[in-house]
């Protein structure tokens, strides 16, 4: 079964993520910013996939971005995030970021770009 590490400040995002993974039979593991994510993956947390919004305290989505492709550098890293600017698009890809979703994300688009990004669940 593969994990998905998804990092969000909203309960509510984190919850409506959870329900469509856990239904789609992935694991899932949530936390609330990136320096709780951080602190998971250098406890030995090892996801398949992320998913991270950019607007959080402590650790932004992009700081997370560039701290998590030190540690993991084949991780696909999604950011969820209300931003659609291209040029926040063009920021976190620099930061190593794979993909982007917008909120509201319909969870039948969220899971197509994920089988995109882990081909073995397509």
């Amino acid at each position: 079964m593969k994990t998905i590490l998804v990092v969000d400040d909203s309960t509510l995002m984190q919850w409506s993520l959870k329900t469509t993974l856990e239904g789609a039979r992935f694991r899932v593991e949530s936390c609330p910013d990136g320096t709780e994510a951080m602190k998971r993956i250098n406890s030995g947390l090892k996801p398949d996939l992320i998913l991270t919004d950019l607007n959080m305290p402590n650790m932004d989505g992009l700081a997370l971005i560039k701290a998590v492709r030190a540690k993991l550098r084949f991780t696909p890293i999604i950011v969820v995030s209300t931003e659609s600017q291209a040029s926040r698009k063009d920021e976190a890809k620099r930061a190593g970021a794979t993909g982007w979703l917008v909120k509201p994300v319909q969870p039948n688009d969220m899971l197509r770009v994920i089988g995109k990004v882990l081909p073995e669940m397509a």
